[in-house]
């Protein structure tokens, strides 16, 4: 069993909603009074308070920040990270964090990773607001964290480059793979880029199939809706790690001995294209020793029925076998930076263990060593190191 913090984000996510739920969990009022100092970041008072949102009491948390520069940049929001005195574990997950907004922020605005400028979440409101969630889910023991579906709010916020349809360009990137919903109506942002980039950087989606609720918090949000509770619940539970990243899938297979390969590999790639999440083509004996080919296939049960159908027309075969399972799969998540002028995308999993690795995709790879002339290993390298695996 580990400790789980699962997230309830039905009004939205926000760094001090986040922080005011760890508060109302048990994390020490003290520690964030201290905050600030521990961080280098003098001047900074702390106002945390109980308020209701619709009937239901949350710690609302706010800071009185003195004037500070407008925006920083990653090099500058490291420094900061990595001089504080927080554990070396949350300084590497803050900093993760920190990275993944920069690179969404360069792919929204199509520049590199070095000259995006962070305004919103390079501020010191922002830089508390990501360490200070980091360091107190580490505070209390919580070994992984889950993630329900996510409102976004509606209408427009004005940002530093003016006014954007909500969720902001970021926003969109950084809950790629998370599952949301539009509104409630006229409820503006509800979801920040700081809420959005804590997800990447520390959640998985989806709610565990089973688990053991041990206590749960509220953090305010600022908007007090009529009627509704404009808070994000987090429930402490204890969750069986066997189950923790399983999911249903259903497999889908046949065998065929007059296929081609090169129509083999177009039936995979249609399957691909259809939906199905992998294509396995493997050698097989078939009747009177005949050499054949297994197609099998894995897909979510609520995509079974078209990618069989699918499977009957792309291949020769005239029957298909279908059955039941399940799969561990580690949590995954997409960065994309920029190498030597060439987009690259690197698929992270992290492990049981909390740390990561990363691989970049062959695609952009190839088309970065074509483009470029560079060698491949040299790419690789400088996306792993641009994304902080390297």
């Amino acid at each position: 069993m580990s400790l789980t913090a699962i997230l309830d984000p039905a009004s939205g996510i926000a760094g001090d909603m986040m922080l005011g739920a760890l508060l109302d969990l048990g994390v020490e009022r003290k520690w964030l009074d201290q905050l600030p100092g521990a961080l280098g970041l003098e001047g900074v008072n702390v106002r945390a308070e109980r308020v209701q949102r619709a009937g239901i009491a949350a710690w609302k948390v706010d800071f009185d920040i003195p004037p500070q520069p407008h925006g920083r940049h990653l090099k500058h929001i490291r420094a900061i990270v990595d001089a504080s005195a927080a554990p070396a574990t949350v300084r590497e997950r803050a900093n993760r964090a920190f990275e993944l907004i920069t690179a969404a922020e360069a792919a929204v605005h199509g520049t590199t990773v070095e000259k995006v400028h962070l305004h919103e979440v390079g501020s010191v409101d922002a830089i508390l607001d990501v360490v200070g969630s980091v360091w107190g889910l580490h505070l209390l023991g919580v070994e992984s964290v889950r993630c329900g579906t996510i409102a976004l709010g509606d209408g427009f916020v004005d940002a530093a480059h003016g006014r954007m349809a909500v969720p902001a360009p970021a926003v969109v990137r950084l809950i790629e793979g998370f599952d949301v919903t539009a509104g409630p109506a006229g409820s503006g942002e509800l979801t920040t880029p700081t809420g959005a980039v804590l997800m990447q950087a520390l959640a998985t989606p989806g709610l565990p199939p089973t688990f053991r609720p041990l206590r749960s918090g509220f953090g305010a949000g600022t908007k007090d809706f009529p009627g509704r509770a404009n808070v994000l619940r987090v429930t402490l539970a204890e969750v069986n790690d066997v189950n923790a990243n399983s999911e249903a899938i259903v497999v889908l297979a046949c065998d065929v001995d007059d296929m081609t390969g090169e129509y083999l590999v177009s039936a995979a790639e249609t399957l691909r294209a259809a939906g199905a999440l992998d294509v396995i083509l493997a050698p097989v004996v078939m009747k009177k020793g005949r050499p054949g080919t297994r197609v099998e296939v894995l897909c979510a049960p609520s995509d079974a029925p078209r990618i069989e159908a699918t499977l009957l027309v792309a291949t020769s075969t005239i029957g298909v076998r279908r059955y039941d399972a399940t799969r561990t799969a580690l949590p995954r998540t997409c960065r994309e930076t920029t190498v030597f002028g060439r987009a690259v995308r690197v698929k992270v999993v992290t492990l049981p263990d909390g740390t990561v690795r990363g691989k970049p995709e062959f695609d952009d790879v190839e088309g970065a060593r074509l483009a470029t002339g560079r060698p491949a290993a040299g790419i690789i390298a400088e996306a792993l190191r641009n994304v902080g695996l390297l």
